[in-house]
């Protein structure tokens, strides 16, 4: 597989599990600089309606001593023009994307507008079993049994 040089990956990053590690692991191994983009708690909250469970600050210091991760930055919108805007300003060539995101109509335009300026979307295997949805379930599952 081709070589990039800036990589871009992003993210929630809540309650960091395996999944996560192995999305930015192998995003890693396909460029020499990787970036990953963190949600903001206000985006997610706004977004998913969901409150994460890490706050952003703490999110963002665990996926920053991560070794495979040369630098993080706040994600602050889900749009296109926020991917076309971050590829921009950080001189991305490829984007990492799971690839239970692949064919989604979402995903298919992201990837053409991308396209447009130069920049590739890259598919990587996404971890079966492991979500922090399935986390935050299992906790509620948990804390109603107490």
């Amino acid at each position: 597989m081709k070589k990039y040089n800036v990589g871009y990956t992003a993210g929630v990053y809540d309650m960091f599990h395996i999944g996560h590690l192995n999305v930015i692991r192998n995003a890693r191994q396909l460029c020499d600089k990787l970036i990953v983009a963190v949600s903001t708690d206000e985006l997610v909250t706004n977004e998913k309606g969901v409150v994460p469970i890490i706050a952003f600050e703490e999110r963002l210091q665990i996926v920053q001593a991560l070794r495979y991760v040369d630098q993080v930055v706040p994600q602050e919108s889900y749009a296109i023009e926020g991917k076309i805007r971050a590829a921009k300003e950080y001189g991305v060539d490829v984007m990492f994307v799971g690839d239970d995101w692949k064919g989604s109509a979402k995903w298919n335009s992201i990837e053409q507008r991308l396209a447009e300026i130069g920049v590739d979307v890259v598919y990587l295997p996404h971890t079966d079993g492991i979500s922090s949805t399935m986390l935050r379930q299992t906790l509620k599952k948990k804390e109603s049994k107490v």
